[in-house]
């Protein structure tokens, strides 16, 4: 089943269960990649459905914490909470660990000296953690072992 019918039936199950969050948070992505299809004239596959959904995941930790920072602790329960139905649609996101021993295989394989080379060891691993990953927490994995 693909990404967009697996969306589409939980929509449907989502309304007949009268789950606001999770039919608010389907609703978003639907939505979400809607307006991307639109942008690119193009229909998105899979990839390009985790790519838009990791995007709104991304906004969703960033709203988190400057909630957080604002003491909003109402909106950062929300935004937790649909942060969570939004992770269910993504594949499993990787460890630190499991971040860190892939970035020191692409520094070996891209033969990276120091932070300069930082772009090459990026161009490695951007495919292997995309979609899998925090784009932030992996560039700071990477920054610290090429010292």
């Amino acid at each position: 089943m693909s990404l967009r019918d697996r969306l589409n039936d939980e929509m449907k199950d989502a309304m007949r269960a009268k789950d606001d969050l999770k039919l608010s948070a389907i609703r978003l992505v639907r939505s979400a990649v809607k307006n991307r299809e639109i942008d690119q004239k193009l229909v998105l596959d899979d990839a390009g459905i985790h790519e838009v959904i990791a995007s709104l995941v991304k906004q969703r930790r960033e709203s988190i914490r400057m909630f957080g920072e604002a003491g909003r602790v109402d909106l950062v329960e929300k935004e937790e909470r649909e942060l969570a139905v939004l992770l269910d649609y993504l594949p499993r996101q990787l460890t630190k660990e499991e971040i860190v021993l892939l970035a020191e295989k692409a520094i070996a394989e891209s033969g990276a000296q120091g932070g300069k080379d930082m772009g090459k060891v990026m161009k490695v691993l951007k495919p292997q953690v995309t979609g899998c990953a925090d784009g932030r927490l992996v560039s700071e994995v990477v920054k610290e072992l090429l010292g």
